[in-house]
């Protein structure tokens, strides 16, 4: 006995199942054309021009017109590979990126969690204000305020002279200073704007568990303990496995603010090295290939890290 074939939704005439569709998700699909289109022109369509790396790319021939580079295409990654600048800006890559995520990660996690403790209103609506506002400050603001108030009769100076150490200049002609002024201004300017996610995943949190274990003795020690953290646990874990995933990201905007011939030595990053080479001398093929390379070395840390919190904790963002 035969059976009977099972119809399917997409039986019958395409264009039939298509008008059907658009007639149910019509409207989704109209949200959807603004974001697909932005994707498409400033996410997928500029990977086309990744191909410059393995170029000797020229204007005057265009992208695809431009000469393949020396060594099958991987001259500019063997040059950056090769130069002085390498070992150094790599090294100071590094140093500030784990100093942003070791000193800055935890601070809006603990910030959020102080918020949330507070019940008065107005006073958290004020204390959330007053936090989140350096994030606004433009960086070019930010750079000459730090310029001022580290040079030889500023405050921060002298605070520095009460522990005895003697600063003749700025403060930021030293090679020591550099990195902690970097990291506390970078944690001042960011913490109070990174807590809001936080403070989003503890309104989520069951308000029974905290009954529950309130019920149990508890504490308020205990109940973040055992309650509010656990509760925030994959929030966590997802955003440093997005902040491992950008440590090759040190924006040159800062460091070119604050870097100068005396500071240069631990200063100077990749993505500024790339500016200076790559802008300033006009070689964006070389530019390119660094880029490239950040972002291969930036795939394989969320890979690494995805890997170890989904082996360690169960969560990860795949």
């Amino acid at each position: 006995m035969r059976q009977k074939a099972i119809r399917r939704p997409w039986s019958g005439t395409w264009t039939k199942f298509l008008y059907k569709d658009l007639k149910s998700n019509g409207g989704a699909y109209l949200l959807a054309i603004p974001v697909v289109a932005y994707f498409i022109l400033f996410s997928y369509k500029p990977m086309l021009g990744a191909i410059i790396a393995f170029k000797d790319y020229s204007r005057a021939f265009g992208i695809w017109g431009s000469p393949w580079a020396d060594n099958y295409g991987f001259e500019h990654f063997l040059d950056f590979f090769h130069s002085v600048y390498f070992g150094r800006t790599l090294r100071n890559t590094l140093t500030i990126s784990l100093a942003n995520i070791a000193f800055g990660f935890p601070l809006p996690i603990i910030l959020a969690l102080l918020i949330n403790e507070v019940h008065n209103k107005k006073y958290k609506r004020l204390v959330q204000t007053v936090s989140y506002m350096p994030y606004f400050i433009s960086t070019v603001v930010v750079c000459s305020m730090i310029t001022l108030f580290t040079s030889e009769k500023a405050f921060i100076s002298q605070i520095v002279g009460w522990f005895g150490i003697e600063v003749t200049g700025n403060l930021l002609n030293y090679e020591s200073a550099f990195l902690p002024i970097y990291t506390l201004s970078t944690i001042w300017q960011t913490t109070g704007w990174n807590s809001i996610i936080y403070l989003a995943a503890l309104s989520a949190v069951d308000p029974e568990l905290y009954e529950a274990a309130r019920i149990d003795g508890a504490n308020r020690w205990r109940q973040t303990l055992h309650v509010t953290l656990p509760g925030i646990s994959t929030t966590i874990i997802l955003l440093l496995i997005l902040a491992v995933g950008n440590m090759m990201n040190v924006g040159y905007e800062k460091v070119i603010l604050l870097y100068n011939d005396l500071n240069r030595n631990v200063a100077d990053v990749i993505s500024s090295y790339v500016y200076r080479r790559g802008i300033e001398q006009a070689d964006f093929s070389f530019g390119t290939a660094v880029g490239l390379f950040n972002s291969i070395i930036n795939f394989v840390l969320v890979a690494m890290a995805n890997r170890v919190c989904r082996k360690f904790t169960g969560a990860g963002l795949w």
